[in-house]
C-alpha cells in the first residue's frame, strides 16, 4: 500500500527558453522588398518577351541580383540572448559570447569590438545621422520647455503631458534614434551578462555559402554570356 510519504515528487513544468531579442532594419526590409519586386518585374518581362540572348542575360542577371539584394537588405539581423550575440551579416554569421566583447561602438557605423581586437559591423543596426539629429532636436526642445517652467500650470496642472515633459514638468528622458536605442539595449545586456559563466567562450564565424554560391553562379553565367556575345 502506497502512503502519501511514498508518493513520487510531482514533476516540475519545464522552464520556457528565453527567446532572443531580434534587431532588424525596417528601412532595409522595405527597400529589399521593393528592389525584389522591381527585379522580378523586369526580369520576367525580359524572359517572356525578350528575343535572342536577352532571356539568357535576364536569367543570369536575376541569379546574380536576387541573392545580393536579399543578402544586403532582408538577411541582416542581430540576435541577442543572455549568453551571446549572434550577428547575421550579408555573407557571414558571427557568434560572440558576451564575455568576449570588449565594447559596442557607435560612430558612422555600429560595431562590436572583441577582446582579441577584431571588429564586426552590425549591418542590421545602421546609424542614421538624420534620425540622430532629429532626436537631438526633440531632446533640446523638451529641455527648453522644461527649463521655461510654463507647464507647471495650464495643461500640466490638468494632468496632460506635452512633448517630452510630463504633467509634473519633469522630462521623461532624452529621445533616441532607433539605432541608438538598439545599441543601448545591447550595452545593457553586455553589462549584465558579460561576467556570467554561461556567457564565456570563443567567437565563431560561419560563411553564408547559401548566399555566395548563387551569386558566384550568376556572375559566372553572366560573364560567359557577355564574353561569347556577338
Amino acid at each position: 500500500m502506497t502512503t502519501p510519504d511514498n508518493k513520487p515528487p510531482a514533476s516540475q513544468p519545464p522552464v520556457p527558453a528565453v527567446k532572443d531579442r531580434i534587431y532588424r532594419s525596417p528601412m532595409g526590409l522595405a527597400g529589399g522588398v521593393l528592389l525584389l519586386a522591381v527585379v522580378a518585374w523586369l526580369g520576367f518581362d525580359a524572359l517572356v518577351s525578350g528575343h535572342g540572348r536577352t532571356p539568357w542575360l535576364a536569367l543570369a542577371t536575376m541569379i546574380l541580383a536576387v541573392p545580393l539584394v536579399i543578402a544586403f537588405t532582408l538577411r541582416p539581423a542581430v540576435f541577442a540572448s543572455e549568453e551571446r550575440l549572434r550577428i547575421r551579416n550579408p555573407f557571414r554569421v558571427i557568434t560572440v559570447p558576451w564575455g568576449e566583447i570588449e565594447a559596442l561602438r557607435s560612430s558612422l557605423t555600429n560595431e562590436v569590438r572583441t577582446t582579441s581586437g577584431a571588429t564586426y559591423q552590425l549591418w542590421a543596426v545602421p546609424v542614421s545621422l538624420r534620425a540622430r539629429k532629429k532626436a537631438e532636436r526633440r531632446t533640446a526642445s523638451a529641455a527648453r520647455r522644461a527649463a521655461g517652467g510654463g507647464l507647471g500650470s495650464g495643461l500640466g496642472a490638468r494632468g496632460l503631458g506635452y512633448g517630452g515633459v510630463t504633467a509634473r514638468g519633469a522630462d521623461t528622458g532624452p529621445t533616441r534614434a532607433e539605432g541608438d536605442k538598439a545599441m543601448d539595449d545591447l550595452r545593457d545586456l553586455l553589462d549584465r551578462c558579460g561576467k556570467e559563466e554561461s556567457a564565456q567562450g570563443a567567437t565563431t564565424i560561419r560563411w553564408a555559402y547559401e548566399v555566395a554560391a548563387p551569386v558566384l553562379a550568376g556572375a559566372v553565367l553572366l560573364a560567359v554570356l557577355l564574353a561569347t556575345g556577338g
